[in-house]
């Protein structure tokens, strides 16, 4: 039995992953295209995970079925979150372009609390439970208890994080992406529109943020210190590499594995240490993540 559970939770940790990759992505495509850390990522998908909310309660105020949530209510709720994002990159951000990097991490950093005191301000502290996409039972397959709620977080985290990738590697924004990292004055020579990729890069983080604030909410319940869990990715984007979709997977499922590991076997009150011990010893090996670009500067 010793053997089924660790399996169980081997899964369940890894399952978390999943979901820590999806919201990984964006802060890593916006730094890959800013060079901005956005430590208010976190914030910003719990903002989407309310309009999410609030966009269901409204449909079922007005006595639509439950199918208007995946018709009606998540696109609704993704494309609310979008345009949040190119407004905070509208409005926030890009004036802030030209200045210290440092400066602009700050501005992220205040956002945090600004998003948060809104959002208790609008929707209060009080915690909710927005609608589940697939319901809350436990399957069992094979013995194992399976959540499925978690399960279809992650698949979901999995084909979209799949597809953010494949259009980040195959498109022409996602080339035009890459070559705003690149260098900038560059890409303003070569006709691409800089700012446009920044609105770009908010809105994709802000969307994929949000979807995956909608999946945690029903487990973890909705309160405006949802965003905290983007402070805790900040460790898996740093490990897999600031600037890397792929080393970012990897470690997000590392980290999942390890917290549900540490879970297991040293309890809830190590869950939240150990793994990001293990973080900081592989960061002192490789300052740049598992699969992080190392910053050369020429002189």
């Amino acid at each position: 039995m010793e053997i089924a559970f660790i399996i169980e939770d081997s899964l369940t940790g890894l399952m978390t992953g999943g979901v820590y990759a999806l919201i990984a992505v964006g802060i890593v495509f916006v730094f890959r295209a800013t060079k901005v850390f956005n430590f208010a990522h976190g914030t910003v998908m719990m903002v989407g995970a309310y309009f999410y909310h609030t966009i269901t309660v409204v449909l079922g105020d007005l006595g639509i079925g439950s199918w208007a949530i995946y018709v009606i209510g998540l696109p609704l709720a993704l494309l609310v979150s979008a345009l949040f994002g190119a407004v905070i990159e509208r409005v926030v951000m890009r004036p802030m372009l030209g200045q210290n990097p440092f400066a602009m991490i700050m501005v992220t950093i205040g956002l945090i609390s600004v998003l948060e005191g809104g959002a208790a301000i609008i929707w209060s502290s009080n915690a909710y439970y927005p609608p589940a996409l697939v319901g809350l039972n436990i399957d069992f397959v094979g013995g194992l208890a399976i959540n499925r709620q978690m399960f279809a977080s992650f698949l979901i985290a999995a084909i979209v994080f799949a597809t953010i990738a494949a259009l980040f590697l195959k498109s022409k924004a996602g080339v035009a992406i890459r070559a705003t990292a690149s260098d900038q004055s560059t890409a303003y020579a070569m006709g691409i529109n800089v700012p446009g990729v920044f609105s770009i890069t908010w809105m994709v983080a802000a969307g994929t943020g949000a979807l995956a604030g909608i999946l945690l909410a029903p487990l973890n319940s909705l309160t405006p210190s949802l965003g905290a869990v983007g402070l805790s990715v900040i460790a898996v984007v740093i490990l897999g590499g600031m600037d890397s979709v792929i080393g970012v997977l990897l470690a997000a499922f590392l980290v999942g594995w390890l917290e549900a590991m540490t879970n297991h076997f040293l309890g809830g009150d190590f869950k939240e240490i150990v793994p990001y011990v293990v973080v900081l010893v592989i960061i002192l090996i490789r300052p740049y993540g598992l699969l992080g670009t190392p910053d050369v500067e020429r002189v």
